[in-house]
């Protein structure tokens, strides 16, 4: 089959690869002629513009989006629904709002394009592992491309669902993100008691590399905090900043909106705000309180 890829960072890059892989033909662009070049080398054929894509592309087209929520997705996709024609496909696989999915879908509709929005979880490890999509929109059109998706999937299983209406694939990935932030924060804090348990000497490595051999908390994720371990045994090397992606506010929204509670989800994505804060006012207007009505010893900024 073939196909459009817009947007080649290192996740876009690894999806691209792993469909030349499998056979399919890929045209490529992205404004960072570097990453075009490392995939044309690898068989791919250069687009010098979104035009020019698209003109490479025998009708009915797919072209599979990749870049960063936000203005640059919102312009790719108009430009791009100019461009393409009744029948055609186009695929937004980044981290959508999901409701700037459904919007967007509507808009593509109305010129007879298929939009498709495919949550798509497996990071940098994708072209290796395969990736997990969720993928919402109309059913025909993902029927079209089952292929496509059928080879970006784990090669042990189809790795891939077809979830719903427009929005669902990427309303699915934001819960499954929220989950992963809930997940990683209690790894951490579990980390972080180990640790703090100074008299014992825990070695957390060991700990943790014993605990992915069927305990009932093994996942991938304790395999990748594993292999940090292993290279930094206390992490002294990284900063405790933790970004988030937006997909975390995003579900901690949804749980308002649906009166669902989601506690977990909540305080993982406030922690993540903490560790962005150095010395936060918070923490003084609390030492103030205490000193204020008990007298409790404060310590000063120059302490």
């Amino acid at each position: 089959m073939k196909l459009g890829m817009v947007g080649l960072g290192r996740m876009g890059g690894n999806m691209t690869e792993r469909l030349l892989n499998d056979g399919h033909t890929v045209v490529v662009f992205d404004p960072n002629s570097f990453a075009v070049d490392s995939l044309v080398d690898k068989g791919a054929s250069r687009a010098n513009s979104l035009s020019d894509l698209v003109r490479q592309l025998g009708a009915p087209r797919t072209i599979w989006v990749m870049v960063p929520a936000g203005d640059i997705t919102e312009n790719t996709v108009n430009d791009l629904v100019d461009l393409l024609a009744k029948g055609d496909t186009l695929i937004d696989g980044g981290n959508s709002n999901y409701k700037e999915s459904q919007r967007r879908s509507k808009h593509a509709g109305e010129s007879e394009i298929d939009f498709l929005d495919s949550g798509t979880s497996g990071g940098v490890w994708g072209l290796a592992n395969g990736y997990c999509l969720t993928v919402g929109g109309n059913r025909d059109a993902y029927d079209r491309n089952r292929s496509i998706f059928k080879t970006l999937a784990p090669d042990d299983s189809d790795g891939n669902l077809y979830v719903g209406p427009s929005g669902s694939g990427h309303y699915a990935k934001m819960i499954h993100n929220g989950i992963e932030y809930g997940l990683m924060q209690a790894y951490a804090e579990g980390f972080e008691l180990l640790a703090a348990k100074e008299d014992f000497n825990f070695d957390l490595s060991a700990i943790a590399e014993n605990w992915t051999r069927g305990s009932v908390i093994r996942s991938w994720l304790l395999d990748l905090t594993v292999a940090e371990l292993d290279k930094d045994p206390r992490l002294e090397s990284l900063s405790s900043y933790v970004e988030d992606s937006g997909e975390g506010r995003w579900a901690v929204d949804a749980s308002v909106e649906l009166g669902v509670p989601a506690p977990v989800i909540t305080a993982a994505l406030q922690m993540r705000f903490r560790s962005r804060q150095s010395d936060p006012l918070g923490g003084k207007i609390l030492a103030a309180m205490r000193n204020g009505f008990g007298g409790h010893a404060v310590k000063k900024s120059s302490d």
